[in-house]
This record gives structure tokens, sequence and C-alpha cells, in this order.
């Protein structure tokens, strides 16, 4: 249903002080997610795309479910955003291709060795230069946006507030599964990689404010906070293989 006819069929039912009530949690669950996001998202995208997902959730919230509206909404605006953003996908396959390899470099490195591979390390499995390696950091930061599970083990209030609806329980035992397995990951991950992504995803600072802390540039920071995850998808390779 396009939006023009899913809020057609709201309005008939009497819905708009419902919409216009809850119109701010669109904006607020817009602007906390685009913090995260690459600076070519806009916001208004993101908005619009969330009122389509408080459109849906007032049209099939179920009180017996046993959720707040305001949870479950969220739930859906957030969804649909993130269906906007990787359905308008802005980024080259080859950034893609270049992300799985360095990746699948990771896993094989460190099964080998049993320790964190070094991004020297990397670079020379590769066969590349670490100027090159960095560059392949750089332009795969701008691609990566977590999964529902990895926002929620950020620490997402919204989806931790209802991680069980609309899941059987062996579909909530795999969930739980994961985020204990992602969270094995990210505290193991090298020092310096673990404190950027907890200052980034907990914190919530922006790539600027983390360099200040750390005394490194902003560009310095995207890389290792891209090299972090892509650790992070070598080490749960089994649950993220396409």
């Amino acid at each position: 249903m396009s939006g023009v006819a899913m809020y057609t069929a709201v309005q008939a039912g009497g819905t708009d002080e419902r919409v216009m009530q809850h119109a701010p949690l669109v904006k607020r669950i817009a602007y906390h997610l685009l913090s995260r996001l690459p600076d070519s998202v806009q916001v208004d995208d993101l908005i619009q795309a969330g009122m389509l997902g408080l459109l849906e959730a007032i049209k099939n919230y179920d009180v017996s479910q046993g959720a707040s509206f305001e949870t479950y909404a969220g739930i859906r605006i957030r969804g649909s955003m993130l269906d906007e953003v990787r359905r308008s996908d802005w980024t080259p396959r080859s950034v893609h291709k270049k992300s799985r390899m360095v990746a699948d470099a990771i896993r094989t490195l460190e099964n080998k060795t049993g320790r964190e591979a070094k991004d020297v390390e990397v670079a020379e499995h590769l066969g590349i230069s670490l100027d090159e390696y960095n560059h392949i950091l750089q332009d795969s930061s701008s691609s990566h946006i977590f999964s529902v599970e990895e926002l929620a083990q950020a620490g997402d209030q919204y989806l931790d507030e209802a991680s069980s609806l609309d899941e059987e329980p062996i579909d909530l035992l795999s969930r739980e599964s994961f985020e204990q397995a992602l969270a094995n990951a990210i505290a193991n991950l090298p020092e310096r990689e673990r404190l950027i992504i907890s200052l980034y995803y907990d914190e919530e600072l922006n790539l600027r404010e983390i360099g200040e802390i750390l005394n490194i540039s902003e560009s310095r920071v995207s890389q290792i906070s891209s090299q972090a995850v892509l650790r992070l998808r070598s080490r749960l390779s089994e649950w993220t293989r396409d």
C-alpha cells in the first residue's frame, strides 16, 4: 500500500489525532538514528519513512500483544526508516566486495594465529599497502548500517523494550543466542576498537568528539570503527552469512 493510500485508510478511521500525537516520536527516532548514519542520509527522508511506519502501527496495533502502543510503534517506525535506508543504498558494489574481502582476511588470520589480526597483517595478507587498506576502511565506513539485532545490542531503547514481539520461541532463543555471541565478540575486540564502539553506540558521541577524546583524527576514528565492525562480522560469520 502506498503512503497516500495508507494515510487515506487510517484517516477514514479517525486516527488523525493519534498521528499528530505521536509525530514527535517519529522525529525523535529519526534524529536518534541519523546520528549513527552517514551525512548523505537526509532526516526528512527518515521522517517520511517513519510516518509510514507510524500509520502502519496505528492500523495493526493489537493491545492483546502486551506491549504499549509507544513501544510497538517505535519498532515499526524504526524498521520503516531502516528499510528506506537499505533501499536507498548509495554504496558501490565494489565497496561491499572489498569489505567482505577484509572481513574474510581477518577471519582467516585470527583462526590461524588465535589472536586479533593487526591492520598491517591484514594488509599484507591481502597483498596491498597499509595506505590502501586504510582507504578501504574509510570507504566502507559509510556503508556500515547495523542490523536490527546489532542496534538492539547497542542499547536501542525501542527494540530492547520489545525484543520478543511477534517472535516464536525458537526465534527468540536464536535472537538471544546471537545477542550473547555479539556481546562476547565486542568484549573481545582490541581495546581501542572496543572503546570507539562503546563511545559511538553507547555514549552516542560522533566521530569528531571521539577523535578529540582519543587525540586522533576524525578519519582515523572512522577507519578504526570500520575495522571493528568488519572484525565483528568476521567473528560472527556463522550468524551473518548471506
